[in-house]
């Protein structure tokens, strides 16, 4: 077969991600598992995103895999620093994603000029694919988040006011109450343009679809998919990063290797969201009356930082002296989950997040927050390896609630289940 291989010759693909560090990430990650299948890969997006990647590729993907800069034209409010998503105030999320549909010309021409054998997009730029169309250029698009999520989806844009075929996968009230209010603060068109978009990018999509999953827990999600919309969707892994470390990183690492095994949990909401005031109150008190040791890297908007001391409760640092490492900025999350010292993650249940724990084996403490979350969370509650924090009917974490949840999964007998199941997959 290799022998066959090396005759063929190299296939160029295009890769173009939204501008996330949640969908760059995973386009990267295929982009090495392709590049390992007589690929070239050349790699689309702004260069605020491009530079923080180049960083995580290590050497011996150089040859293989490329990158393109796409320039955004600097609108008012979004200078070059806030061409990604990454700590973008969400207040001007509308205005990058203006930016990114004025970049078509300029993307047209990288494909007119590259001429690749194939593109692979993402689910917010229809005119990629039509672009690609016009030039004969094979297009399918690489969905990074969850097949039962994607399912539910396009359940919801197909068959509106009929109930999705699977019961434990929905909404709670307040989380359709959260949905409402921040689809009310849009423009109706706004709104089904958006809406219009990704369902564009689904069905514009080359006869199949892939999607960031594996079929032993989401066979069922990606099946619907198939069976509803006939576009066949090919599962292509969990794609996870390999853990790194930065520079001034291992001495959190340090203090990990003097914990007792299964004793600390990780604490983080992704990339993209900012704990409320409220939520961040109760996470920390729920945290310092739980009976673990915890690891918090906690991040605020651009240009909205707050000293910890100010945001925590007062005296939080010396009540919980050693028992937890909680500092501002960025954690090598995928390096301390692989730790033998953690027992559990308090995670959003972005679906990066829930594929990095099922592949260290670590149990979910899930506090879904918004867009595909809640269904995550209900997915990995289903499979058995989360225990979910639920808020009350108005939308409210509970101290109480986060410590007893912490303690069931990491700790208490009755968490013995979970631990198990995570350990299993």
């Amino acid at each position: 077969m290799n022998g066959f291989m090396d005759n063929q010759k190299l296939l160029r693909v295009l890769m173009f991600p939204w501008l996330g560090y949640g969908h760059i990430s995973p386009f990267l990650e295929l982009a090495k598992k392709l590049s390992q299948r007589n690929f070239t890969i050349y790699l689309c997006s702004t260069p605020v995103n491009l530079s923080s990647i180049k960083k995580k590729l290590s050497p011996e993907f150089s040859p293989s895999i490329q990158f393109l800069e796409l320039h955004l034209q600097t609108l008012s409010n979004l200078p070059p620093c806030h061409h990604t998503t990454n700590g973008l105030p969400p207040h001007i999320m509308n205005t990058l994603k203006e930016a990114f549909d004025l970049a078509s010309p300029d993307f047209t021409l990288i494909l007119k000029t590259l001429k690749p054998d194939l593109l692979i997009y993402d689910f917010l730029q229809p005119w990629a694919p039509k672009a690609a169309a016009e030039l004969k250029i094979p297009a399918v698009e690489f969905i990074s988040s969850s097949s039962t999520m994607t399912s539910y989806m396009l359940h919801v844009f197909n068959k509106p006011g009929i109930k999705f075929p699977f019961s434990s996968i929905y909404y709670r009230d307040y989380e359709i109450a959260r949905i409402e209010k921040d689809e009310s603060s849009m423009p109706m068109e706004k709104l089904e343009e958006d809406k219009k978009r990704v369902r564009d990018c689904f069905y514009l999509s080359s006869d199949i679809v892939l999607i960031k999953s594996f079929k032993e827990i989401e066979g069922k999600y990606s099946d619907y998919v198939t069976n509803s919309t006939g576009k066949k969707v090919v599962p292509v892994g969990p794609l996870v990063q390999e853990p790194t470390l930065d520079d001034g990183e291992s001495e959190l690492i340090t203090w990990l290797n003097e914990k007792e095994e299964k004793s600390t949990i990780f604490v983080s909401f992704g990339s993209e969201y900012f704990l409320s005031k409220e939520d961040l109150l109760e996470i920390a008190c729920g945290l310092e009356n739980s009976k673990v040791n915890f690891i918090w890297p906690i991040r605020f908007q651009k240009g909205k930082d707050v000293e910890l001391q100010e945001a925590l409760p007062k005296g939080f640092f010396n009540r919980v002296g050693n028992r937890g490492k909680v500092f501002k900025g960025w954690a090598p999350q995928a390096k301390i989950l692989e730790h033998s010292s953690i027992g559990g993650f308090v995670s959003h249940c972005g679906w990066s997040s829930v594929m990095e724990s099922m592949k260290y084996g670590v149990p979910i403490i899930a506090m879904p927050m918004h867009i595909d979350q809640p269904i995550n969370s209900r997915l990995v509650e289903e499979i058995g390896i989360a225990v979910e924090v639920v808020r009350d009917s108005n939308a409210k974490l509970h101290r109480e609630v986060v410590a007893a949840i912490i303690n069931q999964v990491v700790v208490e007998k009755e968490g013995e289940f979970v631990r198990q199941k995570a350990r299993d997959m």
